[in-house]
């Protein structure tokens, strides 16, 4: 989606950016983890397909997705965003007959980075821009029931879960936007920085297409 590919959203913990060409090898690499494959029902990809993967996810009118960073490391040490990357999140509008529903999902990919409010603070920085810039009314998240820690996360975010795929072993969480739940959420959300995006430089022999 090219809505968000010259935005930045700068919370306390996590910033948000757009996934570029240059965001792909820490990418890949995170997805050769067959933790990460199984969490997020991925099969690994080639290094060519993973770009193929971005360009397609910059392109379609059906995905949002921002690489979440270390908010600390990006703007204290002026350190690269592929040295800061933590995760991604990701909206999903893909039903045709209700553009207001948008599917979310949030990895965080590092360790180190799990179980201290990264993912909390990019989720609901992405609910919020959902709502306020995509039209976004309904939530859904679809979470493996091995995930515990992430249906917990979404359960404190006012998910409610609404069906269970015996089959598919998956949760699926929603979360419809009152005008109760929207004040929150902006509440939530009141700290976050929207600023303009400088797109990093490609690796070395990398062209971009």
């Amino acid at each position: 989606m090219k809505i968000n590919q010259n935005t930045v959203l700068q919370g306390q913990r996590v910033t948000l950016v757009p996934y570029t060409s240059a965001h792909v090898p820490r990418y890949h690499e995170w997805m050769q983890s067959e933790e990460l494959q199984r969490l997020t029902a991925s099969e690994p990809l080639s290094l060519e397909q993973e770009y193929e993967m971005q360009r397609s996810w910059r392109d379609d009118a059906d995905k949002c997705t921002f690489i979440v960073l270390d908010t600390e490391r990006w703007s204290g040490q002026a350190c690269a965003d592929e040295d800061c990357m933590v995760g991604d999140v990701n909206l999903f509008l893909t039903d045709t007959e209700d553009p207001t529903l948008g599917e979310i999902e949030i990895m965080i990919a590092e360790p180190s980075y799990r179980g201290r409010g990264f993912g909390k603070e990019a989720t609901l920085m992405m609910m919020s821009y959902g709502v306020r810039n995509l039209g976004i009314t309904k939530f859904e998240a679809k979470i493996g029931q091995e995930n515990e820690a992430s249906i917990c996360m979404f359960k404190k975010l006012h998910f409610k879960e609404v069906a269970v795929n015996s089959v598919f072993q998956e949760v699926t969480l929603r979360l419809d936007v009152s005008d109760q739940e929207r004040r929150w959420l902006l509440e939530q959300t009141n700290h976050v920085e929207e600023k303009s995006y400088a797109e990093p430089k490609l690796p070395a022999g990398v062209l971009e297409t």
